[in-house]
């Protein structure tokens, strides 16, 4: 071997560890996902979002990194979670419910924020307007207040006779107070007699409902952080206190909820991943218009019926797309 091709080799061998340290700690993209409640109520959404990455080319461990938190229901806890994305200098910020959401939006006004779900991203201040979202915020809207008469209207024809409603609600989620001012206008167009009852603490949900039971035909309770993480606690109360439950996701009657209306979550996460897709290819938040469901569920839990006594219509049952036995 000549001493040319000698040295050449050498220099080129010096390199190959340099080269292969560099591939390894070259960082990928991150992910912070800030869930507003529990994992356990997140696993189907998140399996959605992690297929649909895939489906994009970005896998999770090898293309893209995704960091979990968890706020638990708490606001507080929220804020800490985006303040440490800040802090990792993570490239996207994936969250949902308004409150997370504006956490998060208070934490940086740099980072791109897609949310999941709002139930008003305009009137909560999180976008300029759903066409134009502007800064660095933007998502899927769930339509919370457009929806409200829609699931007051289900709820009577499940019902019948419905003559009082109790609407239990965050207290402290403009998003939530918002929905239960509109629910009670529609249900108060259709002749009902409409009571809110504002928590803001998990151990306001027992004394809650001592207050509605024996007083009310049904209960509608808007989802939010605080619900969420209590769902399996407001099923069991609301058993106790002989009441039908009324929700916006299928998870809640899984829960033990009598029924539930309102846009599919899996499908939110999967339009989610789309983009997030789009943020981390290099388009702007404040390019991408805050879009709306376009897949809507009603699930009934006749188990749950029969504890309460009730006999559903089979009209109702029929539209139902989720019946759980």
């Amino acid at each position: 071997m000549r001493r040319r091709e000698f040295v050449a080799l050498l220099g080129g061998a010096a390199t190959w560890p340099l080269a292969a340290h560099a591939q390894q700690t070259t960082k990928l993209p991150t992910i912070g996902f800030l869930g507003g409640s529990i994992p356990t109520l997140y696993a189907p959404w998140v399996n959605a979002f992690v297929e649909r990455l895939r489906a994009h080319d970005w896998i999770e461990g090898r293309t893209v990194s995704i960091e979990y938190r968890w706020a638990e229901g708490s606001y507080e806890r929220a804020a800490e979670i985006a303040a440490e994305f800040v802090r990792m200098k993570v490239d996207v910020i994936v969250t949902a419910a308004t409150s997370v959401v504006l956490a998060a939006k208070k934490a940086t006004s740099e980072i791109p924020i897609i949310f999941a779900s709002a139930g008003d991203p305009v009137g909560s201040g999180l976008v300029a307007s759903l066409a134009r979202p502007g800064g660095n915020v933007t998502g899927l809207s769930i339509q919370a207040v457009e929806i409200a008469g829609k699931r007051v209207e289900l709820l009577r024809e499940a019902l019948h006779p419905l003559s009082r409603l109790a609407i239990m609600g965050n207290g402290d989620n403009s998003a939530v107070v918002g929905e239960m001012r509109e629910t009670q206008a529609a249900a108060e167009k259709l002749g009902l007699n409409a009571t809110t009852f504002e928590i803001r603490r998990s151990e306001e949900i027992g004394p809650t409902f001592e207050k509605i039971k024996g007083h009310f035909d049904a209960v509608y309770v808007p989802a939010e952080p605080l619900v969420n993480t209590n769902r399996r606690r407001i099923g069991s109360f609301a058993l106790a206190a002989h009441v039908p439950t009324l929700f916006d996701s299928s998870e809640y009657v899984e829960a033990g909820g009598l029924m539930s209306y309102g846009a599919n979550f899996p499908d939110l996460y999967r339009r989610t991943a789309d983009f997030v897709d789009k943020i981390l290819r290099g388009t702007k938040p404040a390019e991408m218009p805050v879009e709306q469901p376009t897949k809507f569920d009603l699930a009934v839990n006749l188990t749950t019926a029969e504890v309460l006594g009730l006999s559903l219509p089979t009209t109702f049952l029929a539209r139902a797309d989720e019946v759980i036995e």
